[in-house]
């Protein structure tokens, strides 16, 4: 093999370190073995240059292609989807390295590389990953700089200067191309996440669920308003309106299960001051959005159901930023239909008796609909129920127990209790799962909702009200609703009790919470300029910043701005550059190169210096022992320099410089 064909071991270290630090993105979603396999390819690698031993054969790589691609099968049940695609792509990537014996492999496996740094952009596009993946492109860049420097036989990192330069140098087209170029559609679709756990509410509800969520520190939702932001009591966020009842747990009315004629909402008449805001959601895979009490957009990505809910029709893979609007004081549905009332008021026959004909009982003593909602909830207040995020297990009959029984629990128990009476006393009810309160930045004004804001409450119907919303959970704990989880469960000591790490755990050490609202402030900065910058964005930007423009407009100024950055740096490139860091001796042989040069004996490009010598000496017979001198003084220096001694090396450069000093063409043999 030829040497400049080999991977100088600067290189080879490089593409180590890159390897390992762009599996370092996928550590938590990749089976623990594909690690082995990176850590099992360098080691092999380093043997191979350490002369032990020798590169695989064709049936080594067939069986490892074998054995990779039955891993990710018995991994994941299949090799078809975007989890096991990324992971296969992992393997091979690591796999590449065992077989990595000329530069041409090398520019392979670097550009591989580079593919495998956007797949995290699949998954998630957070501040914190796109800096690391910058990261990572700068020890790509690297590592490809470092395979155009052979002889490079000791570990530096001089070569990261370079693509430090380089990347600096693209950043101006990079924002040119960012906010200019035409945000057109994908041309082909992601297969959907299948393998990555749901986050978030589920579509159905049963005693203990929302309890388990609660435990969860992560983001739900970011909401910015327009105006003041309302009472933290007033923040009800909708997501789920659970009509149905089957088996002890509580479910939302699917699209066809509801006749043609009721899909549609019955379109209300507004009342009071709409409340305008913008939402980023995080990744659920779910379809469903929050909002406030009767939210409306005119965005066709948010829709309405018949139960007054919003949604998206595509799952929701990515963050989503919509803009809303709600009327809190609307009234919705002044008139039930007679399907409506059914479905609201079905409870399954035989469960919860107990609770059943207490509810039936008590409504016979109450005046009236709202008196019996008033007497339910005083129950609830000065009964000892306990609001807990450690309820005990509840058995066939679970309202029956807990009423009666336990008294413990929390938010889905009331609201599940609280419906379960209204139905058997004739009231339509139903439960919203979703969320309350939210935690204000001061920092940007936005509320960040976290997954233990997860709350459930009931909506029931009245005459002349049409559906109100009544939280049993404000009755048996108002600071939950008042202040949030953390200050209801501060007796218990629950909050968060299975994420000992969480900083929200550490909300009293001023400068960590100060560091971490800014850095939220941050993510909805990047979230709503970067993430969110899609075609509709990017026009009113343009609009805004140019006025009215049509295509031709558009096409000129994306034109005229790339030539701007573009024609100085062709310019700088086409100029003649100086070379840099030269060695003395290099520095003399180029002056005796020079003077050559004028008598009419130019060295040709890449030629030997022993090949011009006796070029030149043949040319210049006069001159040929000053010319032999020289030339011999330059290639002791050139090629055996690192083995000399200084002084030695001192005294040849002395010689050199005196020899080239002193060096004139003899005027007959020119």
């Amino acid at each position: 093999m030829k040497a400049e064909q080999q991977i100088p071991r600067n290189a080879l270290v490089w593409i180590i370190i890159t390897q390992f630090s762009l599996v370092a993105l996928h550590i938590q979603r990749v089976p623990i073995w594909v690690l082995a396999v990176y850590v099992f390819a360098a080691m092999w690698r380093i043997q191979v240059y350490a002369g032990r031993w020798s590169f695989p054969g064709r049936l080594v790589k067939i069986v490892l292609i074998l054995i990779a691609f039955a891993g990710i099968y018995f991994s994941y049940g299949s090799v078809i989807g975007l989890e096991p695609t990324v992971a296969l792509l992992l393997a091979a990537f690591a796999l590449k390295l065992i077989e990595l014996a000329t530069r041409k492999d090398g520019y392979v496996l670097l550009f591989l590389a580079y593919f495998v740094c956007v797949t995290e952009f699949l998954f998630t596009q957070d501040l914190l990953i796109v800096l690391y993946s910058i990261f990572n492109v700068v020890l790509i860049t690297t590592a490809l700089i470092a395979l155009h420097q052979p002889g490079q036989d000791r570990f530096n990192f001089r070569t990261i200067r370079l693509a430090l330069v380089m990347l600096a140098q693209s950043i101006p087209l990079m924002l040119v191309l960012f906010f200019l170029f035409p945000r057109i559609g994908p041309l082909w679709t992601v297969p959907i996440k299948s393998h990555t756990a749901k986050t978030g509410m589920s579509d159905f509800l049963r005693p203990g669920d929302i309890s388990n969520l609660s435990q969860s520190a992560e983001v739900a939702f970011r909401a910015k308003f327009t105006g003041p932001i309302p009472d933290k009591t007033d923040l009800y966020w909708r997501g789920l309106v659970m009509s149905r009842l089957q088996d002890g747990a509580w479910s939302s009315l699917q699209y066809y299960d509801v006749p043609v004629e009721h899909r549609r909402p019955i379109v209300p008449q507004l009342g009071g001051e709409p409340i305008l805001y913008s939402v980023i959601m995080e990744p659920t895979q779910q379809n469903w959005l929050y909002g406030l009490r009767h939210a409306t957009s005119d965005e066709p990505k948010v829709m309405n159901t018949s139960d007054y809910r919003i949604f998206s029709p595509v799952v929701l893979e990515d963050e989503y930023h919509y803009t809303v609007q709600s009327w809190p004081d609307t009234i919705l549905e002044p008139e039930l239909s007679n399907w409506r009332r059914q479905t609201e008021l079905v409870l399954p026959q035989g469960s919860n008796p107990r609770t059943q004909e207490f509810a039936r009982t008590l409504r016979l003593s109450s005046a009236s609909n709202r008196d019996f909602v008033d007497a339910v909830l005083q129950k609830f207040n000065s009964e000892p129920y306990v609001y807990t995020l450690q309820p005990p297990l509840l058995g066939e009959h679970a309202m029956d127990e807990f009423l009666f029984q336990t008294r413990r629990g929390f938010c889905e128990h009331y609201a599940y209790a609280f419906a379960v009476m209204m139905r058997a006393a004739g009231i339509p009810a139903r439960i919203v799962a979703g969320y309350q309160g939210g935690e204000i930045n001061p920092v940007n004004s936005t509320v960040i909702v976290h997954q233990f804001d997860a709350h459930a409450w009931a909506e029931i119907w009245l005459e002349g009200e049409g559906w109100v919303r009544v939280d049993p959970t404000a009755a048996v704990s108002p600071d939950r609703i008042e202040w949030g989880l953390e200050q209801a469960m501060a007796q218990e000591g629950s909050f968060l009790s299975s994420s000992p790490l969480s900083p929200l755990r550490y909300r009293s050490v001023v400068w960590l919470n100060t560091l971490r609202l800014r850095y939220d402030a941050l993510t909805w900065r990047w979230q709503s300029w970067i993430v969110g910058y899609d075609s509709e964005r990017q026009y009113e930007f343009l609009e805004e910043l140019l006025g009215e423009f049509d295509a031709r407009k558009f096409a000129a100024i994306l034109l005229g701005t790339g030539a701007l950055i573009l024609v100085p740096v062709g310019f700088s490139l086409m100029g003649k550059r100086k070379i840099r860091h030269q060695n003395p001796e290099d520095k003399y042989y180029l002056t005796f190169c020079a003077r050559l040069a004028k008598q009419g004996v130019p060295r040709d490009v890449g030629e030997p210096p022993g090949a011009f010598a006796v070029r030149a000496k043949n040319l210049l017979p006069a001159d040929a022992l000053e010319i032999n001198e020289i030339t011999n003084l330059y290639t002791d220096l050139a090629y055996a320099g690192k083995y000399l001694g200084d002084e030695r090396r001192s005294t040849l450069l002395r010689d050199l410089d005196s020899a080239v000093r002193n060096f004139r063409v003899t005027i007959s043999s020119a």
